[in-house]
């Protein structure tokens, strides 16, 4: 198993620390830099607008109303989201596949915190912007409760900077690696892990840019999903079918296999998927139809040439009936096929996004 940097392990570390302690503040129902209005029978100027007390320069400012203080001050904090919400959205497939990511291990395997990865994500839920504050609240003598929350420009430009750079040394002890590396199934995991890694750090962008932080440049998504097309375009997979039919099982892995960006190879490609179909009839002693079946049984590896190993296998039992058993046979066959093309692209997608914590 490859060991993580030091460097690495270190700087994960310090943004779990970062992050608990920056967010430890918006779990305070009043921050004590601020005055409690609850005695107070003057509406304060606040509540109608909370840059009369807040710096619009210094801060990002909401109000929150509730017939409660707890509901007032989460409605505050609901608000002040809502100020940058189309800018740190995330889409929800993207969160998912990331999240999935993480829970498959490939933060895990570089460090023992399994929090860490609220180091690297954005969630658009309650208390996602780190650094948000509980300031003044205030009573109205009846049953309104009335909550500032605010973001401080600099302390929140501060953290959201430091987040960057950490996602930033990610994705660099990720794609930099020797060129005999790049060039295989673990190359182009890394780059398409880098591009979710990317994609996540954009609302951090996003946000330094509004509350006036230095942006950092930094390679989009985009940029490394092209370098991960690029890879699998240098990575030839040979396909060797045992008791194939008129090519259709070659011809469903292939397709499979294109559409995913590798390159179709020949039998001294570095990586092999070989497959074999064991075809024979099935006889039901119970038939009153009459019918002839056909069962199919496919088993295929995809397997390093070079190192001998099996990296995926692939296996599934299937039965057709028809009138002869030519035709069973040959509805057999494309309905394996049907299956290869509806299950083999994603299964071996999922092994792409896994690779990275079997190292």
């Amino acid at each position: 198993m490859r060991k993580p940097p030091i460097f690495l392990l270190s700087i994960l570390g310090y943004a779990f620390v970062l992050v608990t302690c920056a967010t430890a503040s918006a779990s305070r129902v009043l921050n004590a830099n601020y005055v409690n209005d609850l005695s107070r029978s003057i509406e304060p100027n606040w509540v109608r607008d909370p840059y009369s007390k807040y710096d619009r320069q210094a801060f990002i400012a909401a109000v929150g109303m509730a017939d409660s203080r707890a509901v007032a001050e989460k409605k505050a904090i609901g608000n002040l989201i809502a100020i940058f919400d189309q800018i740190i959205q995330i889409d929800e497939k993207l969160s998912t596949s990331y999240q999935g990511a993480v829970k498959d291990g490939v933060i895990a395997n570089w460090s023992e915190n399994t929090t860490v990865d609220t180091a690297i994500s954005v969630s658009t839920g309650m208390y996602s912007l780190i650094g948000v504050e509980i300031g003044d609240v205030w009573n109205d003598g009846r049953n309104s409760y009335y909550a500032v929350a605010f973001l401080n420009k600099a302390k929140a430009s501060q953290v959201y900077s430091e987040m960057v750079m950490l996602n930033q040394a990610m994705i660099e002890s990720l794609v930099n690696i020797p060129m005999d590396e790049k060039n295989t199934m673990n190359g182009l995991a890394r780059y398409q892990y880098a591009a979710k890694v990317a994609d996540m750090t954009k609302p951090y962008l996003n946000l330094l840019s509004v509350i006036g932080g230095s942006v950092p440049a930094f390679k989009s998504g985009n940029d490394y999903r092209l370098e991960a097309s690029f890879i699998s375009k240098e990575i030839p997979v040979g396909i060797i079918v045992q008791n194939d039919k008129f090519g259709r099982i070659h011809g469903a892995f292939a397709k499979a296999f294109s559409d995913l960006g590798f390159v179709i190879g020949g039998n001294n490609s570095p990586y092999l998927l070989e497959a074999n179909v064991i075809a024979a009839p099935a006889v039901f002693p119970n038939n009153p139809n009459g019918l002839f079946f056909t069962r199919i049984t496919l088993n295929a590896d995809l397997k390093d040439a070079k190192a001998g190993t099996v990296l995926l296998s692939y296996s599934f039992d299937n039965r057709d009936g028809h009138t002869t058993q030519e035709e069973a046979d040959n509805h057999a066959y494309m309905a394996a096929e049907r299956r290869i093309n509806g299950e083999y692209a994603t299964k071996l997608n999922n092994y792409l996004s896994r690779l990275l914590s079997e190292k």
